[in-house]
């Protein structure tokens, strides 16, 4: 039969293109001969992504849907314009599958696979699938989920469902810790604690973590902080950082999360479905602070899978400054002195990593 194409269809936020690039990577490994395409957002997290993924990529015109009338006919227009130029690119590829990832650009790319009928697979990594993803069920032949429980938010599609983990990039099978402590000039003698709002960062995990600046220095002798602020806050949470008495690294992003995350002691962060699973598979206990404006509120659940096994704490990212920055403290000021309990909760994660799930899926992928 010969060599596949394979055509990744989504993005806009790290958790649509992380777990496409590790299936990538993965098909990449397994079969030299196999050419990847990515369909992606105009969001600039997706180019600086592939960029140093190195994999080819068109970038489409689609937005997200909008149910007013003078943004939904340019919802329409611009589905229909990114659905051409995929069904397009797509016909060029030999023997092409189209695996979608999530996102208002894995749509149209994926109404354009089955209107030429094109094997379709899609990897739906959070707990309660997505407006698009719901659509895309309908269509797809096969989907990959990171929790049993999701099948049955898939209704009558339910039975295509394989649930496999959360696909991760190679770099999580074999991580550095020594290597992100070297790069960032950290002190080998000293904890890390690790901040992150996920790929676009968190105001309000900064702003309730830099209220908490002078209580941490209570712990300068024995721990220090690396917080990815995101590039939007960056020069806020620099400010926030000018007396701080514990040494610190403020960053707007890293690339090397695996490295990064196994070198970290305790992490603060968001519970995005690919978050928990990289907070899982690199053993850092976790203190999740869940997104709490989705309307599913999805990223509780996320959560609730780390907690439920003895890995992570919540706070609730309640709207009052104070009351999250109490809670917060409550939950922070015991594990940074109780190693005890920090490494009981590192064990518990091994119940749940699941470093395998890119190898299964494409595995699954090729076969077909």
């Amino acid at each position: 039969m010969g060599a596949k194409t394979f055509f990744f269809a989504g993005g806009g936020t790290g958790g649509h293109i992380y777990p496409a690039v590790a299936v990538a990577e993965k098909l990449h490994k397994l079969d030299v001969d196999a050419k990847i395409h990515f369909f992606i957002s105009s969001r600039d997290i997706d180019r600086h992504v592939l960029s140093k993924a190195g994999f080819e990529y068109s970038v489409l015109p689609a937005i997200g849907f909008s149910a007013r009338p003078d943004k939904l006919v340019r919802f329409v227009k611009l589905f229909l314009s990114s659905r051409k130029i995929a069904a397009e690119t797509i016909a060029r590829g030999q023997n092409p599958v189209v695996i979608g990832v999530g996102g208002y650009v894995a749509a149209p790319v994926c109404r354009a696979a089955h209107r030429l009928k094109i094997p379709l697979a899609l990897i739906n990594v959070d707990f309660i699938p997505g407006r698009a993803n719901k659509l895309i069920a309908r269509w797809a032949d096969r989907i990959f989920t990171q929790f049993d429980e999701t099948a049955e938010y898939f209704g009558r599609y339910k039975k295509k469902v394989i649930t496999t983990g959360c696909p991760l990039r190679t770099a999580f099978d074999n991580p550095a810790p020594q290597t992100a402590k070297d790069a960032l000039g950290l002190d080998n003698d000293k904890k890390i604690l690790l901040i992150t709002g996920a790929s676009s960062g968190s105001q309000n995990i900064n702003r309730t973590v830099c209220s908490l600046l002078e209580k941490l220095s209570d712990f300068a002798n024995s721990w220090q902080i690396v917080h990815l602020a995101g590039s939007a806050n960056i020069k806020e949470v620099e400010a926030g950082y000018a007396n701080a008495e514990i040494s610190h690294k403020v960053l707007d992003y890293r690339d090397d999360m695996a490295d990064l995350l196994a070198a970290a002691d305790l992490v603060i962060g968001r519970s995005g479905a690919v978050s928990v699973a990289e907070y899982a598979a690199s053993g850092v206990p976790a203190i999740c602070m869940p997104y709490p404006y989705h309307s599913d509120m999805h990223q509780y659940l996320n959560a609730g899978k780390l907690v439920d096994a003895g890995a992570a704490v919540i706070v609730d990212d309640v709207g009052d400054d104070k009351d999250r920055r109490e809670w917060l403290w409550d939950e922070l000021e015991p594990l940074l002195r109780d190693d005890k309990s920090r490494l009981q909760m590192k064990q518990a994660c091994k119940s749940l990593g699941n470093q395998n799930a890119a190898d299964k899926i494409a595995r699954t992928l090729l076969a077909e």
